[in-house]
């Protein structure tokens, strides 16, 4: 696994997470326990910091930033990704806040300062503009992204299983590794 320190700050990885060798996480970057990190992923916490809850899992390809702190905008947007989120393939996060038990689809891109509230689907390849929030239990798509629907009840209970899988297909690859 790559994991950089940037300017002494080293990214602090909780019990049981797995980074795959070909990602990378630098400086101010926080893994709480069971997270996965996927081949391809580019975590940077160098201008703010990069947050990520329990069980979340971000898959190949995507991208993990921020916005620094200016006179402006004094906290800058750090990225904040709650519990049991699955962040899709070849995704774009920037200093945006995800709650907990989000499936954000392939290729989403998420921009600064959007705030996404617990159970929500965001489809595949959905923008989400700066400064929007979207409220719990809806699916959103688009370019730029729309509230289509309520969340059906078999799809809030998918959004924890999503996270559940990826625990499972962590242990695994940690298993191998040892």
């Amino acid at each position: 696994m790559t994991i950089r320190q940037y300017q002494s700050i080293t990214p602090h990885l909780g019990d049981n997470v797995y980074i795959d060798e070909l990602a990378l996480i630098a400086g101010d970057v926080i893994l709480a326990d069971d997270v996965s990190i996927w081949p391809f992923v580019a975590a940077r916490g160098d201008v703010n910091k990069i947050t990520i809850g329990a069980r979340s899992n971000v898959q190949d390809g995507t991208v993990l930033h921020v916005t620094r702190k200016t006179p402006a905008n004094p906290e800058g947007y750090p990225l904040e990704i709650g519990e049991d989120v699955t962040i899709g393939h070849k995704c774009m996060l920037h200093g945006c806040k995800l709650g907990n038990r989000i499936l954000v689809g392939m290729g989403a891109i998420i921009m600064d300062n959007v705030v996404v509230e617990d159970d929500v689907f965001i489809g595949a390849g959905t923008l989400v503009p700066p400064n929007k929030r979207l409220q719990s239990g809806y699916l959103y798509v688009g370019n730029p992204m729309q509230k289509k629907r309520p969340l059906k009840e078999a799809e809030i209970n998918f959004l924890k299983q999503s996270a559940i899988n990826y625990v499972e297909l962590k242990n695994d690859y940690l298993k191998s590794d040892s």
